[in-house]
């Protein structure tokens, strides 16, 4: 024990000359405080929220909606929605972003920060990854269009990215704050989409979507066991209060109930995505059906 604190200590002094991060390049994402219309106009958007490790059951949706032929005309992200919707945008099918996800994929790619009182993880490999595996660049060169939802660091301002660099749209997205460390944009920083959108369903309307698919990941109300503290019923409180106007704008909603707690360990990102695909499948009937009410099936 007393070597490895001595490596990760000196693995911190290495990095002490460096200043927070802040991405100036030319393929900077460029942020928008509001979405303009998509011309063609999107069909059906999906619209990915998020969670952190209850993320994994956007695989188990994608799976069952693969199956049953939806293809989004839109992906809308924020946090782990905002990368596992990275993913789906680029192309790749259920079985290949599951095969990321369960064999050391992103969630697990932690790099220590010099900067602990930021956030002690730097980000900088999930950055790297996401770019590496998607093989593309920018956001507007993914094959469907994707909005990347994150949260502007100051003053909380909810902030949306449909072009520049994939890899650190995603990063300012899942940048969860005392967590992952903050990221900067030419001179701006930004963290995790959870902290002003968990769902951004608006952001898909603003688009132009005829129909919205809104998954939720969030903890059900009232899933919450008797002893949890009164700080981290405060903080649903807040983020269920974020999340309910958004849901009253889509057409159709999935809310995998996962229980209360979440954990970063396999056994529950094996169980998330089980209840996505099992809410998914229970109610893709119902789903379908208006789809076609709608003429888009």
């Amino acid at each position: 024990m007393k070597h490895y604190l001595t490596l990760l200590a000196a693995a911190a002094l290495s990095l002490s000359g460096c200043a927070p991060f802040n991405y100036v390049a030319p393929d900077a994402p460029v942020a928008a405080l509001s979405v303009a219309p998509i011309h063609p106009r999107p069909r059906i958007a999906v619209v990915l929220g998020s969670g952190g490790p209850r993320g994994y059951a956007h695989i188990g949706f994608i799976k069952i909606a693969e199956q049953a032929g939806i293809v989004p005309d839109l992906i809308v992200g924020s946090s782990v929605g905002a990368l596992i919707g990275s993913f789906w945008a680029s192309g790749m099918s259920a079985a290949e972003i599951e095969t990321r996800a369960l064999s050391g994929g992103p969630l697990t790619l932690f790099d220590l920060s010099p900067f602990a009182d930021r956030g002690w993880i730097q980000g900088q490999k999930l950055q790297d990854y996401v770019n590496r595996e998607l093989g593309v660049p920018t956001l507007e060169q993914l094959k469907r269009p994707m909005i990347v939802v994150a949260t502007r660091r100051d003053d909380k301002v909810a902030t949306f990215f449909r072009s520049g660099n994939v890899g650190v749209a995603v990063r300012a997205s899942s940048a969860v704050p005392k967590v992952i460390s903050p990221v900067g944009i030419a001179g701006i920083e930004y963290e995790d989409g959870d902290e002003s959108l968990p769902l951004a369903v608006k952001a898909a309307r603003d688009a132009g979507a005829q129909f919205v698919i809104a998954v939720d990941v969030s903890a059900r109300d009232g899933s919450a066991p008797p002893g949890v503290s009164p700080d981290w019923l405060a903080r649903d409180a807040k983020r269920r209060a974020r999340i309910v106007p958004e849901v009253a704008l889509a057409d159709f909603v999935i809310h995998p109930d996962m229980g209360y707690f979440a954990s970063p360990r396999r056994e529950f990102f094996l169980r998330a995505q089980a209840a996505g695909e099992a809410e998914t499948k229970a109610r893709m009937a119902e789903l379908l059906g208006l789809l076609k009410a709608r003429g888009l099936r």
